[in-house]
């Protein structure tokens, strides 16, 4: 190291003495070789480089590897990753070297940390559950998670070396880095990292609290002597070998405190906590053990059962495991954990004290079963309690869903195998139906291109495309081919019709007659489905019109067609009888209905609008669909006349005064005109009868007979014919 000052070179060589005497202590001599080397090579390359805050890049990465191991529990692989971490980026050393040097694992690991290190978080604060997600799926091995942790705290504690903005930083460590922290029960970590972030962005409050806490140290002191002396008799009567820590809470738990209860710092419900570890207790006795010095305790004070906690019947995902209570001293609550020392461990570095807690005892369990356990308590938000000496959950595949990034830094969640046709549908509908293809990190790729997970995607569009039937082969989500089979539903009724359209005027220029069974003729000789099917062969031209006029005349020439039962015609239901209207001047024979929306009856001035399916539908002209229709269908307008009486549905309302007997008055009066009543409801309001009556009638004339001599019986109010 010749670039580095005499004094600097020293505090860098007493910065490594200690990470390789705590290290000694656990590790074998082939594995503190495998961190001296990569020490080496950093001391090389690392030489002269610095950090914002102008500190030796080789003092950073000397406290990420003892963070790593002191506070995390980590082994020499990670060690060495946490002093090669920034070597690709800042030197000629590449990861093939790096594999060739310390091995596949070590590179796959600074690989990994390289990608998840360089996604665009801009977003982070609004989309931070989606994030962790995305950036839990995007890490092959665990271990590039301790390292971000690691790195993150290092920044925090030496916040002159944040080389980025310090807004982006501290939003990462707000919403993306302390969540996994506390999942992973890393508290201690967890603290620090929280500071930091309250001393950046809220440092008065920060201040305040702190100098209050300083303030009543003393009689803080005070106080918990006079509560712990009671507590420490009884242990020692009971035999029991204990620590006993107390400490006031963490300035930001303090402030979340005081903002969540509306109340100033003197009011906060407990500043204190407790913590009584039990040093001589074992396993197959730890959780009686426990329960034993809650009874002494809550002998002594008065406990607030529901800020009772037991995580030691049911541990966190973490593998925390202590029991909790809050108990009043005088007019103070404070909150008191008891645990044993294992228990202790653990909730001091997280599941990552197990394995160096069990690798002095058990050889035989991996690093690897180690990592997936660590993985398992990251990504299995369900898992309520988890065992780290007997998990078996712990092998379980890797999740079937990926995360795709936009060009904004936005995340989408896409089921693994999804191409760029379906990650454009799901940013929007029209970005998928005039996608042409995509930039994936950077690079030009079809729409059926398959996306991998973590890819950024930047659409490409031309408001000339639309979805073709072949897309339907290049998605596999269910949004994106509802989207396209929507589209071409759409462009099918769009041409059906237009070939409608084109079909009527030419059978009005033909000036030929024409009927249901001749259209079910014609769909059977040209091979159709449906009248929707036939309609676009004609807008397509798949259909040549002289044929068409031939086979049509040769149908309407025989005797079947023009035979025109009339006994038959009357018996038939009007939705059914086609003679009962002439339709246009040279169109007979069609089925026909009535609308539902305005109930036309003989009479009425009509028209009718051809369904695109065939068939007839007959509206009053006035009818509000009736008139939006017109504007945006007009060729499917036909002439439509009435031919006779024939019954039809009409609905009434007659509004009267209460009286008794009046049903039976209005009731009387459309028997005598022999009127069928289909259907009536009715009820009382404000002392105002309401009737709503469906009949059938004949024709406008006879209604209006019936409405008249309804509106001259005593006490009724009003009469008007409505529609449904």
């Amino acid at each position: 190291m010749k670039n580095y000052s005499e004094e600097e070179i020293l505090a860098i060589e007493k910065s490594y003495e200690e990470l390789i005497q705590l290290v000694g202590e656990t590790m074998t001599l082939e594995e503190v070789g495998f961190i001296g080397k990569a020490y080496d090579l950093c001391c090389l390359k690392y030489d002269g480089m610095r950090m914002r805050s102008g500190r030796p890049m080789m003092l950073h990465v000397l406290e990420v590897a003892k963070i790593c191991y002191s506070e995390m529990g980590m082994h020499s692989k990670t060690i060495v990753c946490a002093l090669l971490h920034n070597i690709t980026k800042v030197s000629d050393v590449t990861f093939d070297e790096i594999k060739e040097q310390f091995g596949e694992r070590v590179a796959l690991i600074l690989n990994g940390l390289i990608k998840v290190m360089s996604l665009n978080m801009s977003q982070i604060s609004t989309q931070s559950d989606t994030f962790r997600k995305l950036f839990l799926s995007m890490i092959d091995d665990i271990r590039v998670v301790m390292l971000i942790i690691a790195h993150c705290l290092s920044n925090c504690r030496n916040q002159g070396d944040i080389d980025a903005s310090a807004d982006k930083f501290f939003e990462i460590t707000k919403y993306l880095v302390i969540p996994i922290v506390h999942r992973l029960g890393l508290y201690n970590i967890k603290k620090d990292l929280e500071e930091a972030v309250m001393i950046y962005e809220n440092p008065k409050e920060y201040n305040e609290i702190k100098e209050k806490i300083t303030m009543s140290h003393v009689v803080q002191e005070e106080k918990m002597a006079n509560f712990l002396l009671p507590i420490r008799r009884g242990l020692s009567e009971e035999g029991i070998d204990y620590t006993i820590k107390w400490r006031t809470k963490s300035i930001p738990s303090i402030f979340a405190k005081m903002k969540a209860q509306n109340v100033p710092f003197e009011q906060v419900y407990d500043l204190f906590a407790v913590r009584i570890i039990i040093n001589n207790s074992r396993i197959k006795d730890e959780k009686a053990d426990c329960w034993k010095v809650y009874s002494i305790v809550t002998d002594l004070y008065q406990p607030n059962p529901q800020r009772l906690r037991d995580w030691i019947t049911k541990p966190k995902a973490s593998g925390y495991e202590s029991l909790h209570t809050t108990v009043k001293n005088g007019v103070d609550w404070v909150e008191v954990q008891i645990r044993t020392s294992r228990m202790d461990e653990i909730a001091e570095k997280g599941n990552a004290s197990h394995w160096s807690y069990k690798s002095h005892n058990d050889k035989h369990q991996t690093a690897d079963e180690w990592l997936n356990q660590i993985r398992s308590i990251l990504e299995d938000t369900n898992q309520l309690d988890f065992n780290p000496l007997d998990d078996k959950r712990a092998a379980k595949g890797k999740s079937d869903k990926m995360y795709i990034i936009t060009p904004q830094g936005e995340v989408k969640q896409l089921p693994l195998g999804s191409t760029i046709l379906d990650f454009a549908f799901e940013v929007h509908t029209q970005v998928g139906s005039h996608c042409i293809g995509a930039r994936v990190n950077g690079k030009m790729q079809p729409i059926r291109y398959v996306l991998s997970n973590g890819d950024r995607v930047e659409i490409q569009i031309n408001k000339k495309q639309t979805p073709k039937a072949d897309w339907l082969n290049y998605v596999t989500t269910e949004k994106a081919k509802s989207k396209i089979r929507r589209f071409l539903k759409d462009e099918e009724m769009k041409e059906a019709e237009l070939g409608s359209s084109i079909f009527y005027r030419k059978l009005k220029n033909w000036k030929i007659a024409f009927n249901d069974k001749i259209f079910n003729d014609l769909l059977k000789e040209y091979d159709c489905d449906s009248g929707i099917e036939f309609y676009n062969k004609i807008a397509t031209e798949q259909i040549d019109f002289a044929d068409l006029k031939s086979f049509i005349l040769s149908q309407t020439e025989e005797k079947e067609v023009r035979r025109v039962d009339d006994e038959q015609k009357k018996d038939k239901p009007v939705e059914n009888d086609s003679d009962a209207m002439s339709i246009g001047s040279n169109i007979n024979g069609f089925a026909f209905k009535m609308a539902k929306c305005c109930n036309p009856i003989p009479g009425d001035n009509v028209c009718g609008f051809v369904n695109v399916g065939g068939g007839i539908t007959i509206h009053r002209v006035n009818c509000k669909n009736a008139i939006a229709m017109k504007k945006r269908y007009p060729y499917r307008l036909v002439d439509v006349k009435w031919q006779g009486d024939v019954p039809s549905r009409a609905t009434i309302k007659v509004v009267a005064k209460d009286s008794f007997g009046i049903l039976s008055d209005i009731t009387e009066v459309m028997k005598q005109m022999e009127i069928n009543i289909i259907d009536a409801s009715m009820g009382t309001r404000n002392g105002l009868y309401e009737g709503r009556f469906v009949v059938h009638v004949t024709s406008v004339n006879y209604l209006e007979q019936l409405i008249r001599k309804l509106r001259a019986l005593p006490n009724v109010n009003e009469v008007q014919r409505i529609d449904l």
